[in-house]
């Protein structure tokens, strides 16, 4: 169909070939801004780690596409966004405004997740928004890159409120927010570089939705971004419907707090009634002191991405759609919806535990669609140094072992399913940083649990520490509480970090810092996955192959599958 065949039947319903192929040119357009941002970052945890995210708005402000990068992040994008366009109205904006935000308690998540989203005008008309969500690698705060006792989330570092600025007053050369964010900061070069990026792949996207919007017309590509909306809204409730109605639970366990022994519950409970699901998180523990706390909107992503994984076919687009058929609760005060002015950098650790408990309940539903417990936990990690005046911030995360699944062993040595980041290349880290230097770095033999489909190996990495008063501080999970099989399978090999000194062995706690010392051995294992279903299940040839490759000993071997192969 022509433009003008297009632009004539604006008004009539879109033809199904011209919807397909503009709701492609969005999707497209929304990855392209993704890796923009990637290739353009300056820290390693965003040109290396990939920990970042791009979606496009249409008009109203509603998620139309995104790039497939960061669950966590992208779940909840138009919460984000409402937050800011509540005290700054959408009708008053003008070209080169923008909004900006990470406050955990208007829609953010944690201080280091940097919301910012970009009006779209074409000829004076707004067509759309682009936002990107950047993790930065310092924004102040009490420690170099990770406050680990933090008392409250002002500690954490600069809290951006949901704000509206222009680029070219407030941010370019010589800006106020630009010289604010700077003075702030440990690295400002880095981040301010990081920012940037961020604005360069806002204007990439909007330059592709302006080349769409003249190809078709604005009238025709609301119609196709309407219709991408409802494409994946009726494809999920078609799934949910043919579902049998009820109420499934499922729990699990954060480690600790980081202060006490005690673990932390999440429990989940969920109801399919019809073409609808909720979701409602009462029973869990109240907020903590330290920052485990899981604001609402990672809470969100959280259940939103354990539905979409384990009941939609991965082709259904992500976008404001797919929330339409789902509702998630949780009781105001409780660690995954905490009140002002809980801290809560290391989140990620309760919204896993949401993610869990939200899928063990969709295993009594759909028990072949879900996997067993995994590592299932952002390992953050920060090693810093201050050298002639100048702080150098390395900032880390880590996977470990994926469940088993009914088809599958687990995946070995990767990011958790809410975190889908890459891994840092050694060579990367020799350029960048001269205060330690990675010594070792491989798979966790042994790690994984067992049973008809392994869980994936957890890894290890070693680091030499090359200075004196060298800043080591680190969250993480699953180092107490193992994660778990499924179906007969069993449990997978808690994680541990622990320091050599002198010959002798430190043990590092997963929620605390340290000073290392020159000649200093850090070492991190994260955790091996769960096993799914029955050990007596597994093929003799798997369990060969593995003890052939190094994943398994003989003795381990022996003593879970009666065989070497």
């Amino acid at each position: 169909m022509n433009q003008g065949a297009i632009n004539q039947s604006a008004n009539a319903a879109l033809d199904p070939v011209d919807q397909a192929v503009i709701s492609q040119a969005l999707i497209a357009a929304a990855r392209e801004m993704g890796v923009k941002l990637i290739r353009s970052a300056y820290s390693t945890i965003i040109r290396e780690a990939a920990d970042a995210s791009a979606v496009l708005f249409d008009h109203q402000g509603r998620v139309i596409a995104q790039s497939e990068l960061i669950p966590m992040q992208l779940g909840p994008m138009s919460e984000i966004f409402r937050s800011c366009a509540a005290k700054y109205p959408i009708e008053k904006l003008c070209d080169g405004d923008f909004y900006i935000s990470n406050d955990p308690y208007s829609g953010g998540q944690h201080l280091q997740d940097v919301f910012i989203f970009s009006p779209i005008f074409l000829d004076e008309e707004l067509v759309g928004f682009a936002g990107t969500v950047a993790h930065h690698l310092d924004l102040g705060g009490g420690n170099p890159g990770l406050t680990t006792e933090a008392v409250d989330v002002h500690a954490e570092g600069l809290i951006f409120p949901a704000q509206c600025y222009n680029h070219a007053r407030d941010w370019e050369s010589g800006g106020a927010l630009r010289n604010l964010v700077a003075a702030n900061i440990r690295v400002p070069a880095q981040t301010i570089g990081d920012f940037d990026a961020q604005f360069a792949a806002q204007s990439v996207g909007g330059e592709r939705l302006k080349q769409l919007c003249r190809k078709y017309g604005v009238a025709v590509m609301r119609q196709a971004m309407d219709g991408l909306i409802a494409y994946s809204e009726a494809r999920v409730r078609s799934v949910i419907a043919s579902l049998p109605d009820g109420t499934y639970e499922g729990e699990d366990f954060v480690d600790d707090d980081g202060i006490t022994d005690t673990p932390l519950r999440v429990k989940a409970r969920v109801t399919v009634s019809g073409d609808t699901i909720d979701i409602d998180f009462e029973g869990t523990c109240e907020q903590v002191k330290r920052n485990l706390n899981c604001p609402w909107s990672s809470t969100i992503a959280a259940a939103l991405t354990a539905v979409k994984a384990a009941l939609t076919p991965p082709d259904i687009p992500f976008n404001e759609g797919l929330k339409a058929a789902v509702t998630i609760r949780a009781p105001k005060g409780c660690l995954v919806n905490p009140s002002y002015p809980a801290p809560v950098r290391a989140r990620m650790e309760a919204a896993y535990r949401a993610f869990n408990a939200v899928l063990k309940a969709l295993a009594g539903i759909v028990p072949t669609n879900v996997i067993a417990g995994g590592n299932d936990s952002t390992m953050v990690t920060s090693i810093s140094a201050l050298k002639n005046g100048r702080y150098r911030v390395y900032l880390e995360v880590y996977g470990g072992g994926y469940g088993a699944s009914n088809i599958l062993d687990g995946c070995d040595a990767v990011d958790s399913p809410l975190s889908n980041c890459t891994n840092t290349p050694i060579e990367a880290t020799d350029m960048d940083f001269d205060h330690f230097r990675v010594i070792g770095y491989g798979l966790t033999p042994d790690s994984c649990g067992h049973g008809k489909h392994r869980g994936g190996l957890g890894f290890f990495r070693s680091f030499e520490i090359l200075a004196d008063g060298v800043n080591f501080a680190m969250y993480a999970d699953r180092f107490r509480i193992a994660p778990y099989g499924l179906f007969g399978g069993t449990d997978g090999v808690p994680g541990r970090c622990e320091v050599l000194r002198d010959g002798k062995i430190i043990s590092i706690k997963s929620k605390d810092s340290a000073i290392l010392c020159k000649g200093d051995v850090l070492t991190i294992y994260t955790a091996g996955g769960g096993g799914y279903g029955s050990v007596r299940e597994r093929n003799p040839a798997a369990v060969a192959h593995d003890v052939k490759h190094g994943y398994l000993s003989a003795a381990t071997a022996a003593g879970a599958y009666g065989t070497t192969g």
